[in-house]
């Protein structure tokens, strides 16, 4: 690994351009490949636009090019100054989320995901969440779904019920202490809430709602873990009639 802003030397395998997708494109993906495989981590420089432009045998505008799409996936910034140049960044997982959240929506809103993938998603993603929090949450995990739950029963509007509920299901992944889960489930709570929520969600799905989160809470807090899932996919199923289909 370098040290931090020395400049990478690309490997020898990467530097040529099998002419296949623009010129652009393949120095784009060959340069996310390093990231992926580790060979060019956070902080790492990169060569100068004319060393590339020799690495890879393309013009200085392809380059360019390539580096723009990679700004644009969040994989490397530009710095200005003496001690400036194009770096790879230091990807935060609120980053990820909200990329994956923007393409989400965009795929929902020209029907390439329907209301029936994000609903199974959800499941796959928060059945197991809550079997993994009833054995692996805290008691700073307990008091916050405590505190969601409470401010449910006081909450009014569509809007303040959406959130405390949302707030408990967070929790919930948050409790079973996998990064992966938290970065992928919040995008489609998101989405879920922006592209299909019903307008006119009734008082008495609220009140069902509050119930089962009481239930799942006693579950976890037990860390009866086959209970809390169980409780989680039955609440899921019934959580299918706020969500309206475009």
């Amino acid at each position: 690994m370098s040290e931090p802003g020395e400049e990478k030397r690309l490997p020898a395998a990467a530097l040529a351009v099998n002419r296949v997708k623009p010129a652009y494109q393949q120095v784009a993906d060959q340069l996310r490949t390093l990231v992926l495989r580790g060979e060019l981590v956070s902080g790492d420089r990169l060569p100068s636009e004319a060393e590339m432009v020799v690495h890879f045998g393309v013009s200085r505008s392809t380059v360019r090019e390539a580096l723009r799409v990679l700004s644009s996936q969040g994989l490397v910034e530009t710095r200005r100054g003496v001690t400036g140049g194009t770096f790879v960044s230091d990807v935060v997982a609120e980053h990820v989320s909200a990329l994956l959240e923007a393409s989400l929506g965009l795929m929902t809103g020209r029907d390439r995901l329907s209301l029936h993938d994000m609903l199974e998603a959800r499941e796959i993603l928060e059945v197991p969440s809550a079997r993994l929090a009833a054995s692996r949450r805290e008691d700073a995990h307990l008091a916050a779904l405590r505190d969601a739950l409470d401010r449910e029963l006081v909450s009014r509007g569509r809007e303040g019920r959406f959130v405390e509920h949302r707030t408990f299901h967070q929790v919930i992944v948050e409790a079973a202490q996998n990064p992966m889960l938290s970065i992928v489930a919040e995008p489609v709570f998101r989405v879920l809430r922006a592209q299909f929520l019903e307008p006119g969600v009734v008082e008495d799905a609220y009140a069902g709602v509050d119930e089962d989160h009481e239930a799942i809470f006693v579950a976890i807090a037990e860390q009866d873990a086959e209970e809390a899932a169980r409780l989680m996919a039955e609440h899921l199923i019934r959580l299918r009639g706020v969500y309206r289909s475009h």
